[in-house]
């Protein structure tokens, strides 16, 4: 037979293959599977979230790529194929999201019981989003910028009913709209607040760049002028801009009690940064996998812990996350200041969306609580 015909014989195969694929395959005990037609690939491998280099795939005689996962903790999880060097989508996953810089696929590994970041049959509040032209931030196409604000089930705004706020930030190369989409922070609340966990709350969540260049390499972040910049310019666009709006058009109290401030990575620096700076504006702070590495823990000294009065100092992050140490040597540092710091570490957790879901559903039940 002419190579062509054997060339043709092959993508036939490998075709009526994928036609059985319509995502990666959930198995009893939650292990996953997952395939991928390229019968002219020589190599193929599976990058997918909580691993730290792509996973080899096993190719067929018909060019069918396959691997099975062990054992995976119910999650979300996001993955794309790596065919030949080249990042690709798998074709028969629909469920796509996408960043500044990255595009990936998603599935879901199901908990015995539904998990908050699930959708479920309870009560559902509202994500609403909103554009405004920021004179502070820099280089914003048009100098528009936006922000989203969750506002929980049974919200009336015809009713004086004021709200706690929780402010919640994004990490660099995602925007405003990513707490909703990657993080599921909508369906955390719904899920904490159905359950009575957490108290009904208000969430607004900002584009968090001073400076949109911030994003363009990730090599700015051996920057620390660029860093401390991009920082100060998003605290003061976020104090003087983002809160009197959300203020102004929702039922949220102004009372630094019922004000909030938690982040991840870029946005766990912000966070702290900010709500550190600015305890008479928020009584409880978070980071999660906080971008910390510049910060000089020494710079903790110079803070009053009477003064700051706070009512919750939250820091979270992953042990196998390269940022385990400057975020424990923070927490060291502020409960030397005289800080009552409240630390989690989630065993062998990385830098990725599976931790931060667990971490603000953690976080959530603890804010706004009577002391």
């Amino acid at each position: 037979m002419h190579s062509f015909a054997v060339g043709f014989v092959v993508l036939l195969a490998a075709s009526a293959a994928a036609q059985q694929i319509s995502e990666p395959q959930i198995n009893a005990g939650n292990t996953v599977t997952f395939r991928y037609a390229a019968p002219f690939a020589t190599r193929v491998a599976l990058a997918v979230e909580g691993t730290r280099t792509p996973i080899p795939m096993d190719k067929s005689d018909a060019g069918l790529w396959t691997v099975t996962l062990p054992v995976l903790a119910p999650e979300i999880y996001y993955y794309h194929f790596d065919v030949d060097g080249r990042s690709t989508l798998d074709p028969h996953n629909f469920q796509i999201v996408s960043a500044t810089n990255a595009v990936a696929n998603s599935f879901l590994v199901p908990g015995a019981t539904p998990q908050p970041w699930e959708t479920a049959a309870i009560p559902h509040g509202t994500v609403h989003r909103h554009t405004y032209t920021t004179k502070i931030a820099t280089h914003y196409p048009g100098g528009q910028s936006e922000f989203y604000v969750y506002t929980p089930p049974n919200y009336d705004p015809r009713t004086a009913t004021n709200y706690p706020v929780l402010y919640l930030l994004h990490g660099w190369s995602h925007v405003a709209a990513d707490w909703s989409g990657f993080g599921r922070a909508n369906e955390i609340l719904d899920a904490e607040i159905a359950s009575g966990k957490a108290h009904p709350m208000i969430v607004v969540m900002p584009t968090g760049y001073g400076d949109m260049t911030f994003v363009q390499s990730f090599q700015v972040w051996n920057n620390p002028a660029a860093v401390t910049r991009n920082t100060s310019l998003f605290a003061s666009a976020l104090l003087t801009e983002v809160l009197p709006q959300v203020e102004r058009l929702y039922h949220v109290s102004a009372r630094r009690e019922d004000r909030a401030i938690a982040g991840l990575s870029m946005g766990g620096l912000e966070s702290l940064t900010v709500g550190l700076d600015h305890p008479e504006l928020f009584a409880w702070v978070g980071g999660m996998s906080a971008a910390v590495h510049l910060v000089d823990p020494a710079a903790t000294a110079r803070l009053d812990p009477a003064k700051a009065n706070l009512r919750l100092l939250w820091i979270a992050c992953g042990t196998a996350d390269d940022l385990i140490g400057p975020n424990r040597k923070l927490a060291a540092s502020l409960k030397a200041a005289g800080f009552k710091v409240d630390t989690v570490e989630t065993l062998n957790g990385m830098h990725t969306w599976t931790v931060w879901r667990e971490n603000l559903a953690a976080l959530t039940p603890l804010l706004f609580q009577p002391k």
